[in-house]
């Protein structure tokens, strides 16, 4: 029997977003893009958080194939509508989960670009997406590297989109894994092998969830710091963040 491949990276990331990446229609109420790498040493996801998860599922809802969409449940929509109804339960549901973000280990790298600011800023600005992807795959390569990853094969999830939409962002990540970024970075990423694996919006990935349940709170606190955020402040010092321009 073939041993499983010794190269694989003690580590897996998980990538998602909050707004709109475009720049020709910008909505005034959000406009601001928000890219966040979600970064997990698989022995705590198999051990702690999965299971973690899992039991927040059962304990909650009697099953596990609820899936934590953070828009979900600010609206109290689909399966957290009975959040609505009972405001006990909803206080007792959003203070177990952020507890169990506060202590799930893993480390985020988020940029927030403030896309009128950019706009405003250059003649012909960079794509936000691309100055995101960038930022976060420098941080995580940065961080993987100081945790003797060096060499080793890192899967990067992301939720799939169209044909076309995953096309243009396997090109662009490519050109960074290939050092050939647009936009300059001195990180050499050829010293490690990074692979993405597009996953279904449907798929119950607890490490996908876990970056939806990241990126609008970063984006909410850039725009309303005064505001009262409480899903900011349970994961604010775990993760490293980049506003731009």
């Amino acid at each position: 029997m073939d041993k499983p491949r010794s190269n694989y990276s003690d580590y897996i990331i998980f990538i998602d977003e909050s707004g709109d990446h475009g720049l020709a229609n910008i909505d005034n109420g959000y406009p601001i893009f928000v890219l966040v790498f979600a970064v997990i040493k698989k022995s705590d996801y198999i051990d702690k958080i999965a299971p973690n998860f899992q039991k927040l599922k059962f304990d909650y809802f009697g099953h596990d194939q609820v899936i934590f969409h953070e828009h979900d449940i600010r609206k109290e929509q689909g399966v957290f509508s009975v959040l609505r109804t009972n405001s006990k339960l909803r206080e007792n549901f959003i203070s177990d989960l952020s507890l169990l973000m506060k202590e799930c280990p893993f480390t985020f790298f988020a940029s927030i670009v403030n896309k009128e600011d950019l706009r405003k800023r250059y003649i012909n600005p960079n794509n936000p997406y691309e100055i995101g992807m960038l930022f976060c795959a420098e941080k995580s390569l940065e961080f993987l590297l100081s945790q003797q990853q060096q060499n080793k094969k890192v899967h990067l999830v992301i939720e799939g989109r169209g044909n076309k939409e995953n096309r243009e962002l396997e090109l662009e990540f490519r050109r960074i894994c290939d050092n050939q970024s647009k936009i300059y970075s001195a990180s050499n990423f050829k010293q490690m092998d990074l692979e993405l694996i597009y996953s279904d919006k449907k798929t119950n990935s607890v490490g996908l969830q876990i970056a939806d349940l990241i990126a609008r709170p970063l984006g909410i606190n850039k725009l309303r710091p005064e505001q009262n955020n409480r899903a900011y402040k349970t994961i604010a010092d775990k993760g490293v963040v980049k506003i731009f321009p």
